[in-house]
């Protein structure tokens, strides 16, 4: 309800004033959108990946510096964790899903430390290829699932696309290790 003898015009800009004011009132610089703040790449283990093979692939997490992500393993009840799905085509299945220990930090709004990631994070699927997979060309859809925060605010949940691309081969096919500066690290079982 507008106050007797405001006129509209001059009661929504002062409505839009405040509400750019404010972040900058509380101390607070503007937010990025939470598709911001992460920069995920997805990696595959093979090249070519053989029919009736298993394969990884790893999606790297670059998460801007200030913010941080809730860890797989959350602390807490009502906080989201972070999550890698996979629109898996005919012709492929999950074996796993690996996701890394998240470090506790203690932040000013919790009374107990909280596992996040920070920096730069790697998750971890292993697929197999069966022996129906689509011969060539393969674009594997994913989806990473998360809630950014920093030390003032936590923006909304978002779950960005992230694309796998790769060959699939008959079996047999001789294979190439790809990205082992990745793969290594994460400890493959294969």
């Amino acid at each position: 309800m507008r106050p007797r003898g405001v006129p509209r015009r001059a009661l929504l800009t002062l409505s839009a004033a405040l509400a750019l004011a404010i972040p900058r009132c509380a101390g607070q610089e503007s937010l990025p959108k939470a598709k911001d703040v992460v920069s995920p790449r997805a990696y595959v283990s093979l090249d070519p990946v053989p029919r009736g093979r298993a394969f990884d692939v790893a999606v790297v997490m670059k998460i801007r510096p200030g913010f941080h992500v809730n860890a797989r393993e959350v602390s807490e009840e009502y906080l989201i964790p972070t999550d890698l799905s996979a629109n898996l085509p005919p012709g492929f299945r999950l074996a796993a899903t690996h996701y890394p220990k998240g470090t506790q930090r203690q932040m000013s709004f919790s009374k107990t430390p909280l596992n996040v990631y920070e920096g730069s994070v790697t998750l971890l699927m292993t697929l197999r290829a069966l022996g129906d997979a689509p011969l060539g060309p393969q674009a594997l859809a994913l989806g990473l699932r998360y809630q950014a925060c920093s030390e003032h605010a936590c923006l909304p949940p978002v779950t960005l696309p992230v694309e796998a691309k790769f060959e699939v081969a008959p079996t047999g096919t001789a294979v190439r290790r790809m990205h082992p500066e990745i793969f290594a690290a994460q400890n493959p079982s294969r």
